[in-house]
């Protein structure tokens, strides 16, 4: 409880510095969020042997 109330404080402090650049950090988390999921979902990677029982791997 005692960090959020720090957090709030230091936001409050400092919130006409993050406002312009609010957009920028939107535009960084793209990517960074790209490299860093594990590229889990792009339709599925077939082939990896996880296949269901009774069904072929092609």
């Amino acid at each position: 409880m005692t960090a959020l109330i720090a957090l709030f404080f230091l936001l409050r402090e400092h919130w006409a510095h993050l406002a312009g650049s609010w957009a920028y950090l939107l535009l960084l988390a793209c990517p960074l969020m790209h490299l860093f999921h594990g590229h889990g979902g792009h339709g599925g990677h077939h082939g990896h042997g996880s296949s269901a029982p009774g069904t072929k791997d092609h």
